[in-house]
């Protein structure tokens, strides 16, 4: 599946746009900057997700502590 790409515009205000264009290269969605960028910071990406497994096994076996007998 393709990447879905944004172009950029700008509104009667002023405000920054993204369109985002479907296949056929009409526009699919319409939304501010603001909403599309806080949208795409609140989501995990793939690799942040595996890193983030990564470091969390890391963790575990530190915690793990023998006691002395």
């Amino acid at each position: 599946m393709a990447k879905v790409r944004r172009t950029t515009h700008r509104s009667s205000t002023g405000k920054k746009l993204y369109a985002v264009r479907d296949a056929h290269g009409r526009f699919k969605d319409i939304q501010t900057y603001e909403r599309a960028h806080r949208a795409d910071l609140a989501k995990t990406s793939k690799a942040e997700a595996s890193k983030e497994k990564v470091v969390q096994k890391k963790k575990s076996k530190k915690r793990v502590v023998k006691k002395a007998k």
